[in-house]
């Protein structure tokens, strides 16, 4: 019984609810443009789909390449739990270095074909224009967001999620606040600079979050970033090996995303609107619960490297457990306050409708999307890089787009896609919650 108690509800805790609030930031910079946005006085329906459709294509190339904090955690997190932490540090600046590599070119390659990305996503009119500028502006923080992303990954395998906290929630508060200043723009003093003011306010809130996350890692880990080795360390190889699998699970969920926008762009404007304003929300609530991931990713690796299963057992019932009374929490929260939500994200009679039709169906998906984001994690900290990848690659093509593709077909619309999404999550959380139990039993025989 001892190894269960090495691993107590305060170690999950401590772990997971400053992940949270370092998750939730990144969401929330987004949900404040759509909402800001959203209320313009002018072209607000345009501007809150072109912000969408980037936001879509954002996250699908941060999401990709975000994946090297993943399996740099998983690194990390394994040496720790071996008591091997000290030969990990000439790593550390190797990431770091390749992931602003990974920024600069993907930022190079996609800039100049920004008109064409966005024409795939059935934008047009003022809304491709829209989506063309405020994408330019953004794609400049790919080098500093993916920097960061790393750094966030060393601190979660160090068992440390609070110094991310810090650094995510600080870019939040300075995108708030520059979010309504460059949008609205003050009279006599700051122009409204509309779309391209959220643009703005986005680059500037990463570029605090870097600098935060920086200041941590040289005050107060033991690795040492400004020392670059040219000689790969022995463990570059594994860390490229995980990011590349990570790389192609993230694909098959994009591959999800892009078709979500695409089909609802295409039922028109104001319906490609209430999507991005559900997507946002999907991901705000996704990252919220994914702190409870976060935890059990971090601790799952350490507990691997220690061998201890009975931790491992303990750690994912009791994260499950959490990640589902929060996701219960968070849909009682939203049903009392539905139509007022619905208020805050748009002027549109017509978006307003159609967000208050479906928005109870991404509600109900939020405790199934616990218990998948959870043993996600925790598998993430394994290392299964390339269970995770199949599995994704699995329920998309056999799953999400034969539902979408079907209740397209009879008209579903909306109802298509978030139905399509709900068979997709339920899939993950079943099939990883049943492997998960089938490993443990392996390791305690």
């Amino acid at each position: 019984m001892a190894a269960i108690n090495t691993i107590t509800p305060k170690n999950i805790l401590s772990l997971a609810i400053p992940a949270i609030i370092a998750g939730i930031a990144e969401p929330l910079i987004s949900l404040t443009d759509v909402a800001v946005i959203g209320n313009m006085d002018k072209n607000a329906v345009e501007g809150l789909l072109a912000v969408g459709l980037v936001g879509s294509f954002l996250s699908a190339i941060i999401w990709t390449l975000a994946q090297t904090k993943t399996s740099i955690s998983s690194i990390v997190s394994n040496a720790l739990g071996s008591h091997q932490i000290d030969k990990i540090n000439s790593l550390i600046p190797q990431v770091i270095w390749i992931n602003i590599a990974l920024g600069l070119v993907i930022y190079a390659i996609t800039a100049p074909l920004s008109s064409w990305i966005f024409t795939l996503y059935n934008a047009k009119g003022t809304a491709l224009e829209f989506s063309i500028s405020y994408y330019q502006v953004r794609a400049i923080g790919f080098p500093l967001t993916l920097s960061a992303f790393a750094i966030f990954g060393i601190f979660r395998g160090i068992q440390n999620t609070s110094w991310a906290m810090i650094a995510s929630l600080s870019g939040a508060v300075v995108n708030v606040i520059l979010d309504y200043l460059l949008v609205y723009g003050i009279p006599s003093y700051i122009p409204a600079y509309g779309v391209m003011g959220a643009a703005y306010a986005s680059l500037v809130a990463q570029v605090v979050m870097l600098v935060i996350a920086l200041f941590f890692l040289y005050k107060k880990t033991p690795f040492k970033p400004h020392l670059l080795t040219w000689n790969p360390h022995p463990k570059l190889k594994q860390h490229i090996a995980l990011t590349t699998n990570f790389f192609l699970r993230t694909a098959a969920i994009n591959v999800a995303i892009f078709l979500s926008y695409r089909y609802a762009s295409g039922y028109g404007e104001e319906y490609g609107a209430t999507h991005a304003i559900l997507m946002n929300i999907w991901l705000f609530f996704s990252f919220f619960i994914d702190g409870f991931a976060s935890a059990g990713n971090a601790i799952g690796g350490k507990l691997l490297g220690s061998k201890n299963a009975r931790g491992l057992l303990y750690l994912g019932k009791t994260t499950a457990i959490y990640g589902i009374i929060v996701a219960v929490m968070l849909v009682i929260i939203c049903g009392i306050f539905y139509q007022f939500i619905g208020h805050q994200f748009t002027e549109s009679n017509l978006v307003f409708e159609l967000f208050t039709s479906t928005f109870w169906v991404v509600l109900l998906m939020q405790p199934i999307n616990a218990v998948a984001f959870v043993f996600d994690g925790i598998f993430k900290g394994w290392g299964e890089a390339s269970y995770l990848r199949n599995l994704l690659f699995v329920l998309t093509a056999f799953v999400f787009i034969p539902t979408l593709l079907i209740l397209d077909y009879f008209e579903f619309k909306l109802y298509a896609i978030w139905t399509a999404f709900g068979l997709w999550m339920l899939g993950r959380a079943a099939i990883l919650a049943y492997k998960f139990h089938l490993r443990i039993k392996t390791m305690e025989i």
